[in-house]
């Protein structure tokens, strides 16, 4: 609410408009959010999260500038009895809401934040159960089932997969990529990719970089001219041909080839796009990299994501159990 004065100087509310709450909110992501850097899909998940809180409200006869902590916490409550959601989706729909209100805080439209200290639910889940990962003959099998015939589109698909499963790249980080993310340093061949928030080239092996080389020349021989601005990889097809591939177009190929590989369900373990990157991180651990090379490949900006992997294969190979003496 706002205080205004008439013409006796008495004072009197003004309620703040949803509009004007949702234009301080926009400028809020266009300035504040990634210090003013952040990309499209951030905002627009901002934006959607924002969006489910206030048909809440709506449902609910709350005007948003008049929410209290009670409703906050009457919104939390009902994400986790009426919706579900895991605590992790929690957490991220509570932050939007928090940052919501603290735009209005700053701009002096409310006074206090009713979202301030309302938490999320703790994740009573094991963080290393999140971690699916194929192991070595697994994705060999995987990369066996894409046919080498020649095309564009088995070519740029056996290059998606090996990045993916070998560097642990991110699908957004290959939807974005253009030509001139590529990167040559003498015989070397790189991909400089933008991550969540920040940028690193990613090493590719000979035989990666060979694949990718052999789609890209095949792109070339069809006429294209590979400028810097084209992206890396297309879709292929009638519609969206030569277009930048979706993120969910990279998911449905690796979808695709899992199930041919008969790898996408098994008992106990469901394997997905970024699986592959929980792949590239817990195979590069077993070979024997070290943890902060591992960081480096994968852009963690904290060592303790990056050692989720390694408690993952210790977890088996070290169990306490396996050295206790007992038949059974």
């Amino acid at each position: 609410m706002m205080l205004a004065t008439n013409n006796t100087n008495t004072a009197i509310i003004t309620p703040v408009s949803i509009d004007y709450l949702l234009e301080v909110f926009a400028e809020f992501l266009d300035i504040d959010v990634s210090a003013g850097d952040a990309a499209s899909d951030t905002l627009k998940t901002y934006r959607r999260q924002l969006q489910q809180f206030l048909q809440w409200c709506d449902k609910h006869q709350i005007h948003p500038a008049d929410a209290i902590k009670d409703d906050v916490k009457r919104y939390r409550r009902w994400m986790i009895k009426t919706k579900q959601y895991k605590p992790a989706t929690i957490a991220l729909k509570l932050a939007v809401v928090r940052r919501f209100y603290q735009a209005a805080v700053e701009k002096g439209l409310l006074g206090i934040n009713p979202a301030a200290g309302v938490k999320p639910p703790r994740e009573k889940r094991d963080p290393a159960d999140k971690i699916t990962y194929l192991e070595t003959e697994e994705v060999n099998q995987l990369l066996q089932v894409i046919p080498e015939d020649g095309s564009i589109k088995c070519a740029r698909d056996r290059a998606i997969i090996a990045i993916m499963a070998l560097e642990g790249t991110r699908t957004i980080e290959l939807h974005r990529a253009d030509i001139s993310s590529l990167v040559r340093q003498g015989k070397n061949l790189g991909i400089r990719v933008e991550g969540k928030r920040s940028i690193r080239v990613v090493p590719l092996t000979p035989e990666i970089a060979k694949v990718l080389v052999f789609y890209l020349k095949l792109r070339e021989a069809t006429g294209e001219k590979l400028r810097p601005h084209r992206p890396l990889f297309i879709a292929v097809g009638n519609r969206a041909g030569g277009k930048r591939i979706s993120r969910r177009g990279i998911r449905l190929i690796v979808d695709k080839y899992l199930n041919k590989a008969d790898l996408k369900h098994n008992p106990g373990r469901t394997i997905s796009a970024h699986s592959l990157r929980h792949t590239a991180g817990t195979l590069a651990l077993r070979s024997g990299a070290e943890l902060r090379q591992v960081q480096d490949l994968l852009g963690h900006s904290d060592p303790r994501t990056t050692c989720i992997y390694a408690h993952v294969g210790d977890r088996w190979e070290n169990n306490p159990a396996l050295n206790l003496d007992i038949d059974i």
